[in-house]
């Protein structure tokens, strides 16, 4: 990807979905993420601690909620405690272009119709079974069967090993881990208001946090219904001509 003017990541919080329209009229599911609380609490330096990194925090902790050495760090800035601390890796030649204490505006950061990734935490499902967590087959539901239609089926070896393998799928706690979801597609950026507007799978539910980066593997613009068109024009090549009658 081209190195651009700190297009990196920022920090926001998952807030819902809603509906928009795209310019070419098709309305199109987003998930919105306000990110607009963001500021430099500190720098990394590759001088002092090795690489080139820009420390960032999101939103407000409440003063009974913090402590001394998070009061203390942001007591030099004036600013609030925030919420939400990460430090988002960037070229040691931009660190001089943003000043500690200072806001992040999402347009310096992000452009619409461009693609990024978003890592957070996935919804907890608590502790599932086999089928749930790995989607395997259930018994077949006919004579014979007592009441083992969910269950995992045999796990054992014989007498060589005589254990149970590392890592076999079997029943356990299922989500609450972090995840990162690539190539989702960035429709809108909101200054005003400080809010995102993504299309695609946003790891977590409402009210989490999350980390908004720049597409790694994808980049240029994004461009919706192309699949719809491409589909549409297979289906119009696959016809035929029609057969010429026959000759008496």
């Amino acid at each position: 990807m081209a190195k651009t003017d700190f297009r990196t990541g920022i920090i926001g919080k998952k807030l819902g979905m809603t509906q928009i329209f795209a310019q070419d009229g098709l309305r199109v599911g987003v998930t919105v993420v306000h990110a607009g609380q963001c500021f430099v609490l500190s720098k990394r330096t590759p001088d002092k601690h090795g690489y080139a990194a820009v420390r960032i925090g999101y939103g407000e902790k409440p003063v009974r909620l913090c402590k001394r050495p998070e009061s203390g760090e942001v007591a030099k800035q004036n600013l609030k405690v925030p919420r939400y601390i990460r430090e988002i890796r960037l070229d040691a030649k931009q660190l001089d272009q943003y000043e500690v204490g200072a806001a992040l505006p999402l347009s310096k950061i992000f452009k619409p119709g461009t693609y990024v990734d978003v890592v957070g935490t996935s919804k907890g499902k608590g502790f599932q079974g086999v089928i749930k967590r790995h989607h395997m087959a259930a018994s077949v539901n006919s004579h014979g069967s007592h009441e083992f239609f969910r269950h995992g089926g045999s796990i054992g070896c014989r007498l060589t090993p005589g254990r149970v393998h590392k890592g076999k799928r079997m029943t356990g706690h299922m989500g609450d881990v972090r995840r990162t979801v690539q190539n989702l597609a960035l429709m809108e950026v909101q200054d005003d208001t400080g809010l995102l507007l993504i299309y695609g799978s946003v790891p977590g539910g409402k009210n989490g946090y999350v980390t908004v980066r720049n597409a790694i593997k994808r980049t240029g613009a994004v461009r919706l219904g192309e699949g719809v068109e491409d589909t549409k024009a297979k289906k119009g090549a696959a016809k035929k001509p029609a057969a010429a009658p026959k000759k008496k």
